[in-house]
């Protein structure tokens, strides 16, 4: 017989791993979108490559360490760091890049330490500073926005780049890639030109640059959608938003000319991708609520002093690995006090 319970307690179905990756997955179908819009099938083509490595990768790892491989993929988590992995890289990257990218997130970073839940490192950035690092040619063939290109590539002239590395006659690389407005500040600051100078150029548009303000638009709807969901907590976008706006706020009000504004650190690069997407990482993230906020907030930090001042243009990935080794230590000391239990 069933008895309905009308107060409490009252439990709820234990959450399923799948289906949380699956949720964070469908929130960035819209930045990914947008990315795709504005520079081409590349991106596509790097998701496609992306997801093979990573899965074939992880079925290969786990049939080798004798674990269940089709109830492990199902968890999704690998799809999610190929999709991750792919968002990180350029549009005109050769194809090796992301699986090369693929193989040391799921192999290195991931499957070495045991697996989901044992990872103390995000994958999906540790794969991209490993292509940063090694391949800084291949990691800088950004596309421009298609509405700026010189030239348009088709998906099938796209695929015979990346495969084969061959270009239509006449077009060279220069005519396909462009500097990213993170870089292009970066550089120009750098030639002596004022950010009124620099930013008065067609690649920028009204608050970030052109088209990145858009993708990074439509990764802000996906991470509210994710809060809205209770999927991720606020407390880690919150401190990784709230720490980058208010370096950048304390900079440009001291000097314009030269620190870019709150608002174009927010819409340019990968802000929202790290802030809703790969900083909320469940395994490599802190767990207490202060300590969200604090490991969020020291992401957000590190973010502007790399872009500020670092040999980078996007600061992201190296933050949220330098802050993931500081996890253990803030949720040492952020551990809420257990009720019942006197202050210390």
């Amino acid at each position: 017989m069933e008895f309905r319970t009308y107060s409490s307690p009252h439990l709820s179905g234990p959450a399923h791993v799948g289906r949380l990756m699956r949720g964070v997955m469908l929130a960035a179908v819209p930045g990914l979108l947008m990315a795709w819009w504005f520079f081409g099938w590349g991106v596509l083509i790097n998701l496609v490559l992306a997801l093979a490595t990573c899965i074939g990768a992880e079925a290969a790892v786990l049939r080798l360490r004798r674990r269940p491989v089709r109830a492990t993929l199902a968890d999704g988590s690998a799809a999610l760091t190929a999709l991750l992995l792919a968002l990180t890289l350029p549009p005109f990257a050769p194809w090796w890049i992301p699986v090369i990218g693929g193989l040391f997130a799921i192999v290195i970073a991931k499957q070495l330490y045991g697996g989901l839940g044992y990872n103390p490192f995000n994958p999906a950035m540790v794969g991209y500073v490993v292509l940063l690092i090694s391949f800084p040619r291949e990691m800088t063939l950004w596309a421009p926005p298609q509405a700026l290109a010189e030239v348009q590539l088709s998906l099938v002239d796209t695929l015979a780049w990346s495969l084969l590395g061959s270009l239509p006659a006449n077009v060279s690389v220069d005519a396909i890639s462009m500097a990213t407005p993170l870089d292009t500040i970066k550089t120009q600051l750098g030639l002596g030109l004022t950010l009124t100078e620099i930013q008065a150029g067609p690649r920028f548009g009204d608050i970030g640059g052109y088209g990145w303000e858009w993708v990074n638009l439509g990764f802000l709807l996906g991470g509210g959608w994710l809060l809205y969901r209770g999927t991720i907590q606020w407390q880690i976008p919150a401190g990784v938003l709230g720490g980058l706006f208010v370096m950048a706020l304390l900079f440009y009000a001291v000097d314009s000319d030269t620190y870019a504004s709150p608002l174009f650190h927010l819409f340019s690069g990968a802000a929202m991708l790290g802030a809703f997407f790969i900083a909320t990482d469940p395994v490599s993230a802190s767990t207490t609520p202060r300590g969200r906020l604090l490991y969020g907030a020291g992401i957000g930090i590190l973010i502007y002093i790399i872009r500020a001042w670092g040999g980078y243009p996007d600061g992201v990935a190296f933050a949220v690995l330098l802050m993931n080794m500081a996890v253990p230590t803030i949720d040492y000391y952020t551990q809420p006090r257990v009720y019942g239990q006197e202050r210390k």
